[in-house]
């Protein structure tokens, strides 16, 4: 129900200004925000919405959730006080009436392989103590701490594997791949290239090895030495080299081949290394826990009959079964089983009852580790606070959206304030206030069109949610019904959760995979990829290229960014090279990167940021107070093309780089690439740390699409519509259906259902989540689905379909 202005509740009342019901916001200006000015509800759902790239991120995070971090800073020890200045505030004239806030966002950074269901839901620290003060211990055992029970302690982990559970071994085929050659010809492969290998063979020889003779013909224990021997002898070393130059003799120090692999895998900060180490490796469980991570002491110990190691391998839903069921020994046991029980709670009702508690971080969707912390929140029982969520509906089927919405509700009852930063259509309906930015992305947005009711937006013309939440969509125009050229059947796949599954993806035509959340979509596009990456060779396979498009950053620093991911910025670089001054100055295009010494500012060594580390927060980047973010010395900088530095030229959006490098074919065709997937608003240097998963997907997309390719090419794509308003579903659609028009086959793990609608073919998943999903319920063209019974996506599918038919 919605008061008339006379009444409104909102409206500052007589209390004066310390109850402002509202907080408020004055000259808002982070990123393309124009100095807006914007009152919002306290204790009620708020939505921001927006096509994306509008500036509604940086008014809910870059504002005000920057603001009440800051301010929270300013509340704790002094030391904290030095780094605000620092991390700078939000660039806003005021913001008042703010409660401390909580962020959940999608894209914190990716947790590490020791992270898991249970650390992340503190739902470990629990079970621990479960089985430490109620488990069943063998006859004579002495009670063990709750810390013996964790892998990631030295009181819990299994010595032999350091509580990783798989072990990395080598062997002599791994290090040797071909044993006709001589150590001289390279038969250690695992050894370094260039001058270390080289000395490691001087070091041999000098040893009385025999270096030239076939690595087989070698005795069998001189070959076990120089592969995996611990001894590091030295010896001195007479190198011959060419004969004009002088060659002093040296110490050199033998390393086996597996001591230097083993140490290079773990020790290197080079990915590049670590990945070569990795191939002479082979992962396996560790023999002495059997991959459970844990010492044979806390194996020992159970509840209700399940070592420690097998309750956190059931699914959610199972644990708490089995926990329901177990007679209570005790005080300490039943309060103990209620509270795991009370924490299991928020997370199966948000639908993720099929994880189990030792599923490892990584492995998990944004959207599914993102519900994990709001289930984790649901328990922590704050209120007065402002909880910030970005897109919790990312990776929701329809019919999960449901449970997510009551959750919301709970929270807000609870006596907090819900900031939401969303596109789907449900959770905008269901909010108590909306905050419209727009009207477009970047240059041509950063305004607030609508802040108030929902149902007051629909008389905003200019707004493109207004019309996908109100308008009457003109009905999809009726596309040809392609026939498909062939299929790959996929038979008796079993991997997570899918048990035997037989699925069938015709190719030349576009493919929507769909299911609730955990009915294996994303773990049957993997088997597809699989298969197809396992047939490209033969030559009678019709796929010749697959592409997997997915969400993870295009980088994992400021370094990485549009301009490098695309290529674009060679391309930029040689056009500084080929100026007048640069030529005066004998500068080569190196001068213009921003990743090696010369040109780049030294202070932030490019980057255009510093780290700031602090103790109990996740580390802050602040621009570099030397060049304010420009990356650049001021003598590069001087060097200008078409009047601009090359600072500035990074500073460019893709749209109005389209213009300024109109003349540079090279550099139109990934710039028109990205401005056709709706992405014209991002700036060419924008750091991959700033771009959202769905925004990293649509430039691996973009990058794809310029590079125009003849051969029939396989493109894979989870969740391509996360993070997009429905307007710019619309842009990518037409891509990615112009794909199919071209001759390519495109499969997507999709649950927009306007998407499915206009699929050629859908695979659905289900019925239900983790062990309760992994069979195909059903598969055939968006209308046969839509009439399947027992499908959950049928009933959400059938209405998209009418909404296209118009009715």
């Amino acid at each position: 129900m919605h008061h008339s202005p006379a009444q409104d509740p909102y409206a500052p009342g007589p209390r004066g200004p310390s109850h402002d019901p509202c907080v408020r916001v004055r000259g808002a200006r982070e990123h393309n925000l124009r100095g807006v000015d914007v009152d919002i509800p306290r204790d009620a759902l708020t939505v921001f919405t927006g096509v994306s790239g509008s500036g509604k991120s940086s008014l809910a995070f870059g504002t005000l959730y920057a603001e009440a971090q800051r301010r929270y800073f300013e509340s704790v020890a002094p030391y904290a006080r030095r780094l605000i200045h620092q991390i700078g505030a939000p660039k806003v004239d005021s913001v008042t009436g703010l409660p401390p806030a909580v962020s959940l966002q999608q894209r914190r950074s990716s947790p590490g392989s020791r992270s898991s269901v249970g650390t992340v839901t503190l739902l470990s620290n629990s079970l621990r103590m479960l089985y430490s003060r109620a488990g069943s211990y063998p006859v004579g055992a002495e009670r063990l701490d709750s810390d013996a029970f964790s892998p990631n302690t030295a009181a819990g982990a299994c010595p032999s594997c350091h509580g990783l559970g798989r072990v990395h071994r080598t062997s002599e085929e791994l290090l040797v791949p071909d044993p006709g050659l001589s150590i001289r010809q390279g038969a250690i492969a695992a050894w370094p290239g260039a001058w270390q290998g080289k000395n490691l063979r001087d070091v041999l020889d000098a040893l009385g090895y025999e270096v030239d003779r076939p690595w087989r013909e070698l005795a069998v224990e001189d070959r076990e030495w120089i592969l995996f021997t611990d001894e590091q002898p030295v010896v001195t070393v007479h190198p011959v080299r060419d004969a004009d130059r002088i060659q002093r003799p040296y110490q050199g120090t033998y390393m086996s081949a597996h001591r230097y692999v083993m140490r290079t895998f773990a020790d290197s900060r080079s990915a590049t290394l670590r990945a070569r180490a990795e191939r002479f490796l082979t992962d396996a469980p560790c023999p002495v826990c059997e991959g459970r991570r844990l010492r044979p002491e806390a194996l020992a110990v159970t509840f209700a009959g399940r070592t420690i190691a097998e309750a956190a391998a059931l699914a959610l839903t199972d644990l708490d079964d089995v926990l329901a069921s177990a007679p209570p020994e005790g005080e300490a046991a039943r309060v103990l089983v209620e509270d795991l029980r009370s924490r299991i709670g928020p997370v199966t009702e948000l639908g993720l009852g099929y994880l189990s508690l030792g599923r490892t971080a990584p492995s998990l969707s944004a959207g599914e580790l993102q519900r994990l912390r709001l289930a984790t929140q649901l328990r922590s029982g704050l209120f007065g606070v402002v909880y910030v969520l970005d897109e919790p509906s990312a990776g929701l089927h329809p019919a999960d959206t449901e449970a997510l919405l009551s959750v919301l509700d709970r929270l807000k009852a609870a006596g907090n304030t819900v900031f939401v930063v969303e596109h789907h259509l449900d959770v905008v309906r269901h909010a108590d206030w909306l905050v419209d930015v727009g009207p477009a992305a970047g240059e041509h947005g950063g305004r607030v069109l609508h802040s108030g009711p929902p149902a007051a937006l629909a008389g905003v013309a200019e707004s493109a949610t207004a019309r996908a939440l109100f308008g009457t969509r003109e009905p999809a125009a009726p596309r040809p019904t392609r026939t498909a050229g062939g299929a790959i059947r996929l038979s008796g796949v079993r991997r997570h959760n899918l048990r035997g599954v037989d699925a069938e993806f015709p190719l030349g035509v576009f493919t929507a995979v769909t299911g609730v959340s955990g009915s294996g979509k994303s773990t049957l596009g993997q088997a597809l990829a699989g298969e197809v990456t396992g047939r490209l060779a033969d030559p009678g396979f019709p796929v010749r290229r697959l592409v997997e498009v997915d969400q993870k950053p295009i980088g994992r620093t400021p370094r990485s960014n549009l301009a490098t991911y695309t290529g674009l910025f060679d391309v930029v670089r040689r056009l500084f090279t080929a100026t007048e001054e640069a030529k005066e100055r004998g500068w080569k295009a190196g001068r213009f990167s921003f990743n090696v010494s010369g040109g780049r500012c030294e202070t932030c060594q490019g980057e255009g940021f510093v780290s700031v580390e602090l103790l109990f927060l996740p580390s802050t980047y602040a621009p570099c107070p030397q060049c304010a973010g420009a990356r650049y010395n001021a003598e590069t900088l001087e060097v200008r093309y078409g009047g601009l530095n090359i600072a500035e030229v990074l500073g460019l959006t893709v749209e109005a780089a389209v213009g300024f490098f109109a003349g540079v074919p090279a550099a139109g065709r990934s710039l028109r690439a990205l401005e056709e997937i709706g992405l014209g608003y991002l700036r060419l240097g924008q750091p991959a740390t700033e771009l959202s998963g769905g925004e990293a997907q649509r430039v691996k997309l973009a990058a794809e699409l310029q590079r125009s390719r003849r051969d029939h090419t396989l493109y894979l794509l989870d969740e391509p519509t996360t993070g997009l308003h429905p307007a710019d579903v619309r842009v990518l659609m037409r891509q990615l259906h112009g794909l199919v028009d071209a001759g390519h086959s495109v499969v997507v793990v999709e649950h927009d259902m306007a998407v499915v609608a206009g699929a050629d073919w859908v695979v659905d998943l289900g019925p239900g989540g983790g062990a309760a999903g992994g069979r195909v319920i059903a598969s055939g063209t968006p209308r046969e689905v839509a009439r399947t019974p027992g499908s959950v996506t049928a009933t959400y599918l059938a209405r998209a379909l009418g909404a296209e038919d118009g009715a």
